[in-house]
């Protein structure tokens, strides 16, 4: 409210019930408004009371979820890097073995060429 509104609700309970009456409505008034603040800190308080256990349940459920995310992800991050890892490990014997393959194959052709283009080639070692 502004000043001019105040004044005027002044005036009207000047008029209504006169200046002798004034400082008994005041009091009266304060002690309503103190009545009404303390009835709401009182309000206040039994709800942030009632309220703290569940408040308290709700922080240990969220604190056990998550541990139980972090160790399952803990889990699953080591699980896939174990397979990553053997996964790796297999490929590079495979790829070790084709390459073995490959190299004697290619050592075969090869006699195989020099045996066929040369077909006076004796054998001396019998």
């Amino acid at each position: 409210m502004s000043g001019p509104e105040i004044l005027v609700i002044v005036i009207v309970v000047l008029l209504l019930f006169g200046a002798d009456k004034l400082p008994d409505i005041a009091k009266s008034f304060g002690k309503g408004m103190r009545d009404f603040r303390k009835a709401t800190d009182e309000i206040r308080s039994e709800l942030e009371n009632s309220t703290r256990d569940i408040r308290n349940d709700i922080n240990d459920i969220k604190d056990s979820v998550t541990k139980d995310v972090s160790d399952f992800s803990s889990s699953v991050t080591s699980d896939v890097n174990e397979a990553a890892e053997n996964l790796t490990r297999d490929i590079n014997e495979v790829a070790s073995d084709i390459q073995g393959n490959v190299t004697e194959a290619a050592d075969n052709i090869k006699k195989d060429v020099d045996d066929a283009s040369d077909p006076y080639k004796y054998d001396y070692t019998d």
